[in-house]
């Protein structure tokens, strides 16, 4: 795997993990118990996540659009609808 793809797997990886611990403990009252752990965990879970929500969205996605990615595919606006007789 090549170091961009890390960098995004694991940042949409915890970027999720966070949220759904914000959901958590807004609906539920709690965070779930953290999963996994080592030092990867710990710098996307203590650094990334923070300073990532801290940058204005355009900023993040000029940044995602420099990297390589299925994200850049372009799927194309709708066809126009076709007229019946």
């Amino acid at each position: 795997m090549r170091f961009l793809e890390w960098v995004r797997l694991n940042s949409e990886h915890y970027l999720l993990e966070a949220s759904q611990r914000e959901m958590a403990k807004k609906y539920l009252g709690k965070e779930p118990p953290a999963s996994g752990g080592g030092l990867e965990a710990l710098f996307f879970r203590r650094l990334f996540v923070p300073i990532y929500r801290r940058i204005p969205w355009g900023v993040c996605r000029a940044i995602m659009m420099a990297m390589p990615g299925s994200h850049k595919q372009d799927w194309g606006g709708r066809a126009p609808p076709q007229e019946q007789s």
